[in-house]
């Protein structure tokens, strides 16, 4: 079968042909370039030539270039556009692929000619970055088992085929669960919500081919609903319908998953020679050891503890004013939370909203761009995935850089949150390639003829998920294999972090945060009042956060938990957690742990990097303010064009000339002493 997405891509940028691609092309092609990738692999292991750079790294990079277009396709569309056919193609793909990596990294003939590249390495001519490409690789064979022998070999290769599956089966019952909520609400169940939450709840209810208004657990619609229903039945059951995903019982239940992907990740450390899955997994991390995060995460644990309970307690006043008797529940908070917001600092959202169009946002963060690395966006008019995307080119004095796409609304079809993916990584060898990015977002799509409005909180993720994407727009290494956001764990979420500040410089939403009815900007009492509510709440946020961070750990420290279940409560019954908030992603949800191994024993990894960001922001202030041209200057060079061509520590030393304390993130968090 001819399919489309292994002939040339005679496309603008060599963007894939979207619009000739067929789900029914998948598997063809899938089969026929894995296929292709193993002879590659065999060919560099076999190669009678000593082992060089060249024929051995340099080959290793080169190899799988069919197989990495495939599957930069199929996984960006299964995230963002699942149907019941990719999703079987990604339980079909999945253990095929883990069982394809471990067979590369348990190739003794290939593991044999690494290993003596890394031994001899003084010997060698290498440049920095071939180095550095060469002790990653190195590093990855032995952490992959490439070392083990026998029953132990095998095992870690059933290890592996068994956690892709358990990984794509949790992901999939998380997008079915939340796929499957639709609570329909009567014209009396919108009364005290505002415009936009009423446009919202119309526009899903549509959405759903319904008469009327519904809620889902678009997080768009659903935090907004918490934040301002009056009706606190109809809080509980959405707060419920939100926090239940993943533990509905029945098939799409992931507390076994959870239980049995614990289980197998210890074993795979104790494979190894680790103690536990954490120590093995933070070994490579900026962090180190488990010890290590525990000690970043208990210096802000208490101060935002102090300033939670404190929060409830005020809170739990109005909740007895409004004639209730009982205790403040966590589907009160947002509720509570925004009535104490506008009291204290005069700021309402429904007022605020119009003033953050999504159009206006998207052009605050590219005219940012513009400001500090002279990066341009132009409109593309090509094909893409789906009808709500959109394209542009990205140039710099006239030169291309890369293709940007962004995917912003909620739609059934794409998982929650928000993120920054690649169809394409930049590099120079061994065939010079330009990036491909995209962020997928989950904001509410407005009613027809009416402009999208964000939250406060949607423009941070929209600037957050844009800053992962300027780490990859910006990459300018040698080889793919460390380009762009191809770091540390806890590294990753600097360029992204980072950028969330610039939303906060007051001459920024000066100039975009226009209202979408009048034109006019905003006024300059309602931008000082949004800049002074800015660490509002912050005890909460804080609170539900290093909740979900010290419960993966734990997870991962020691002994691997029966039921994870009674580990989590636990966990945070040792914390002291605040009755009235939840963890931010409760186990059975928890994609950022169980759908794969990215941030497992990294979910830390945020405020790692905030510790970061707020001094690097810091050092643009001492500097000469946000826009100061040889700092822009310096934080490309040191950290955004450089992927992981260096250790995390030794690039942001050679940026700030030093480590930072935790000090700026408390400041920054406004909840230092």
């Amino acid at each position: 079968m001819t399919t489309p997405l292994l002939a040339p891509w005679d496309t603008p940028f060599a963007l894939p042909p979207f619009d000739a691609i067929e789900d029914s092309h998948f598997a063809p092609a899938f089969d026929e370039a894995l296929a292709e990738h193993r002879v590659e692999i065999e060919a560099i292991a076999a190669n009678p030539e000593p082992p060089s750079f060249e024929n051995t790294i340099l080959a290793l990079e080169g190899a799988g270039e069919a197989l990495d277009r495939v599957l930069g396709v199929f996984f960006n569309l299964a995230g963002s556009d699942s149907n019941p056919e990719r999703q079987a193609l990604q339980r079909d793909f999945s253990p095929r692929l883990a069982e394809h990596g471990a067979a590369i990294y348990a190739n003794k003939r290939l593991f044999d000619r690494v290993r003596t590249l890394w031994e001899t390495r003084a010997d060698r001519d290498l440049s920095d970055e071939e180095l550095r490409v060469l002790e990653l690789s190195h590093r990855a064979f032995v952490r992959a088992g490439a070392a083990l022998e026998g029953d132990d070999a095998e095992r870690m290769t059933a290890i592996k085929s068994r956690l892709s599956v358990l990984g794509t089966q949790f992901t999939q019952n998380l997008l079915k669960d939340e796929a499957d909520f639709l609570l329909p609400l009567s014209e009396g169940d919108l009364d005290g919500l505002p415009d936009f939450v009423v446009d919202s709840a119309r526009a899903a209810g549509e959405a759903a081919d319904l008469d009327g208004p519904a809620l889902t657990l678009s997080r768009s619609l659903i935090v907004p609903f918490l934040q301002f229903s009056p009706r606190r039945d109809l809080r509980e059951r959405a707060w419920r319908g939100w926090t239940l995903r993943g533990a509905n019982g029945g098939e799409t239940d992931n507390r076994g998953i959870a239980a049995e992907i614990l289980a197998l990740r210890a074993e795979r450390a104790a494979l190894l020679g680790y103690p536990d899955f954490a120590h093995y997994k933070l070994e490579t991390e900026m962090a180190g050891s488990p010890d290590r995060v525990r000690d970043l995460l208990g210096q802000v644990w208490a101060p935002a503890r102090a300033q939670a309970e404190a929060d409830a307690a005020e809170m739990q006043a109005m909740l007895r004013a409004d004639g209730h008797d009982g205790r403040l529940e966590p589907w009160d908070w947002r509720y509570y939370a925004e009535k104490r917001r506008r009291a204290l600092h005069d700021l309402d959202e429904t007022a605020l909203k119009p003033y953050l169009q999504l159009d206006r946002m998207i052009e605050a963060a590219f005219s940012c761009a513009n400001r500090l690395f002279g990066l341009d966006f132009a409109p593309l008019d090509v094909p893409l995935y789906h009808p709500d995307c959109r394209a542009w080119e990205v140039t710099r004095d006239g030169e291309h850089v890369g293709v940007f796409i962004g995917d912003y609304f909620a739609r059934a079809s794409k998982r929650s949150g928000a993120w920054c993916s690649a169809f394409r990584s930049q590099a120079r060898r061994p065939q010079p390639r330009t990036p491909v990015v995209v962020n997928v977002c989950n904001f509410a799509k407005p009613s027809k003829g009416k402009p999208a409005l964000l939250s406060y909180d949607d423009a941070r993720t929209l600037f957050h998920e844009f800053g992962h994407a300027l780490h990859q727009l910006l990459s300018d290494v040698e080889f793919g294999s460390i380009s762009g956001t191809s770091v540390a764990r806890d590294f990753v979420e600097l360029p992204s972090q980072l950028y969330e500040h610039w939303l906060e410089v007051p001459e920024v939403l000066g100039e975009f945060a226009t209202h979408a009815t009048t034109g006019e900007a905003m006024p300059q009492e309602m931008l000082d009042r949004v800049l002074a509510a800015a660490t509002f709440d912050m005890g909460f946020q804080t609170v539900e956060y290093i909740a979900s961070a010290m419960v993966d750990l734990e997870f991962h420290s020691g002994p691997p938990p029966a039921d994870p279940m009674q580990k989590q409560a636990e966990v945070l019954e040792g914390l002291g957690m605040p009755r009235a908030i939840a963890m931010r992603h409760a186990t059975p949800h928890f994609a950022h742990v169980f759908a794969g191994d990215g941030y497992s024993s990294g979910y830390y990894s945020y405020m790692w990097s905030e510790v970061m960001d707020a001094d690097a922001f810091q050092a643009f202030e001492e500097a000469g303010g946000a826009f100061d041209p040889a700092m822009a200057e310096k934080l490309e060079r040191h950290i955004l064009s450089r992927g992981g061509s260096a250790e995390a520590e030794a690039l942001y030393t050679a940026f700030r000339g030093r480590m930072p304390g935790v000090e700026a993130l408390l400041k920054g968090r406004g909840l230092a002493a």
